[in-house]
């Protein structure tokens, strides 16, 4: 329907074998980050298959031809990828020891040598892998050569996902949920994704009586830090969720937690912002289309698990899950946990005004609400917004900044009580994409904090 806003939410639940119990008797307390144990049923290839099917008009071979000639030719490592690339493969190595690990350092080492910056990566088993999704519709993915593949390892490997947990996955069509904020209307996908933190946060912000230049940034982390404790403790598969989310959007919540925000900085529940691994992209064609997209093997490289053969690494979304039953987001077999992955579109008067993004694990919604500020408080453009210095929430009183921003909010922050530190790493605040309608196109922007974009023809 033209003028519509579809929502897909493709993240694949846990697999109809795992429970609390088993994942205890192995002598864990909590999720393991990495293993067998955290993988959730892929989604990605039908999330893919089920797009296409519904708006492309292309094939799946050829979407998925440009990067199967990057797998098989190779591509230049940049600088931020390289950065992230060389980091992660440190870990990797310290955390990952044992047979079933081994072939992931024949995919992403150079025979035992990091990659960096500069170097070309290539890997004919992904080649493979992604020619015979896109031969198959994704089929081979869910119960064919790459299905097998997939469940003699788990087999092998005492993991969780068989057959008929891949066989029977499929994307799900939701509705998008939305606020207004500023005349426009914000919208996010719903649980299990913690789009519903952005909007958490931007609704407690939305009439503006707390912003103005001495104290805007003191707010916004204050509402980041409500939005994070209440959907930490509530938001997991929808079919779990204890607590209905347009509840956590009225108006009624919005006056109750809302009044909790003071002058001086207080403590909330604590977050990982550093367990990332996303790609986020934004696009728009000749003919108002537009479309908001993520993906994520989480922390990284993900579970640290490459399947023999194929150079798939897989993700390690049930690290999110609790051991607890009693907590909502407890695991459970065939439940979606929480996810950090949200794409984000903005529309007015019903009419689409654009995609927006940014990734980073839990910096996401922090990001999604200082771009959407810069833009709609601010009236910045959608570079402008992009490029502006960021804050990141991180637990308790902390909160680290860019070592770009402005040292009056800094200090202002700190006689606040909020406990200020510079971080000069890269990739903990976030990367984004934004793409914004005009009269005339689009006006477009896009990180500068990674390596942008790349045209292929």
């Amino acid at each position: 329907m033209p003028g519509r806003l579809h929502g897909l939410n493709s993240s694949g639940p846990s697999s109809r074998n795992i429970t609390i119990a088993k994942v205890k008797s192995r002598g864990f307390s909590e999720m393991p980050k990495y293993g067998v144990v955290p993988i959730t049923i892929p989604g990605t290839p039908k999330g893919w298959q089920t797009l296409i099917e519904r708006f492309g008009n292309l094939k799946l071979k050829d979407v998925l031809k440009p990067a199967i000639d990057l797998a098989r030719n190779g591509y230049v490592i940049g600088k931020t990828t390289g950065y992230f690339f060389e980091h992660a493969i440190r870990h990797y190595q310290k955390v990952n020891k044992g047979e079933a690990h081994n072939h992931f350092f024949e995919v992403f080492t150079d025979h035992g040598r990091l990659y960096k910056a500069g170097d070309m990566f290539k890997s004919e088993d992904l080649a493979r892998t992604l020619e015979s999704i896109a031969e198959t519709d994704a089929k081979s993915f869910y119960e064919g050569e790459l299905a097998e593949k997939i469940v003699s390892f788990m087999e092998k490997h005492d993991g969780f996902i068989d057959s008929h947990d891949l066989k029977t996955f499929e994307p799900e069509f939701v509705e998008p949920l939305g606020i207004r904020y500023r005349g426009h209307d914000v919208f996010e996908l719903p649980p299990n994704g913690q789009g519903i933190t952005a909007l958490i946060a931007l609704n407690l912000l939305r009439n503006g009586k707390y912003l103005n230049p001495e104290n805007a940034v003191h707010d916004q982390i204050e509402a980041l830090k409500i939005a994070f404790s209440d959907t930490l403790e509530y938001v997991t598969d929808p079919n779990f969720m204890r607590v209905n989310p347009s509840f956590l959007l009225s108006d009624s919540y919005r006056r109750m937690r809302q009044s909790e925000i003071g002058l001086e900085a207080k403590s909330y529940e604590p977050i990982d912002y550093k367990s990332g691994g996303t790609v986020y992209l934004a696009t728009a064609d000749e003919e108002g289309n537009m479309v908001s997209f993520i993906q994520s093997n989480y922390m990284g490289f993900g579970s640290g698990i490459v399947i023999d053969g194929t150079g798939i690494s897989m993700q390690n979304r049930g690290h999110t899950f609790r051991l607890d039953p009693a907590h909502a987001n407890c695991l459970e077999p065939k439940k979606k946990t929480y996810h950090t992955i949200i794409p984000g579109f903005l529309m007015k008067d019903g009419k689409p005004v654009g995609p927006f993004g940014v990734m980073g694990g839990f910096m996401q919604p922090q990001g999604h609400v200082q771009v959407l500020m810069n833009m709609l408080d601010f009236k910045m453009d959608p570079q402008e917004a992009l490029d502006a210095a960021r804050f990141r929430f991180d637990s308790e009183k902390r909160v680290a900044v860019e070592p770009c921003f402005p040292k009056d909010i800094h200090e202002d922050l700190k006689r606040r009580g909020h406990d200020i530190r510079i971080d000069p790493s890269k990739g903990g605040f976030g990367r984004g994409q934004v793409i914004l309608k005009t009269e005339d196109g689009y006006l477009a922007g896009t990180e500068r904090r990674c390596e942008g974009f790349i045209a292929y023809e």
